[in-house]
């Protein structure tokens, strides 16, 4: 007990929450606590969730060069390991097609 009574910081924080207890109530403290918990384990996820989202944005703008393989962002237009024309790579992606143009055209034709 001695040396609870010399710890002075554990001594403030227990007459703090002594003192609050019969001001503001226990749900006040429960909720409390329950907030910061909550802030605890939801502001990494949100770091997280903002990782994944500039990772994938950041690979939807590299591109590969077919003639020689050199990687580059999606800013240049041509390589810069050869200088072949990388806009024929971007117009192969997927995602900049429109989608008339991923659609195939198929006419129904009866058979007798």
């Amino acid at each position: 007990m001695n040396s609870f009574l010399n710890n002075k910081n554990l001594l403030i924080y227990f007459s703090i929450i002594l003192i609050s207890i019969p001001i503001f109530g226990i749900n006040f403290l429960i909720s409390f606590l329950g907030n910061v918990l909550l802030l605890l384990f939801l502001v990494p996820l949100l770091l997280l969730l903002l990782f994944f989202i500039g990772f994938n944005s950041y690979k939807s703008n590299i591109n590969k060069c077919g003639n020689c393989g050199a990687i580059s962002l999606g800013f240049t237009e041509t390589c810069i390991n050869c200088g072949a024309d990388l806009e024929s790579i971007s117009k192969k992606n997927q995602l900049n097609k429109k989608p008339s143009e991923s659609t195939i055209e198929i006419k129904a034709e009866e058979i007798k």
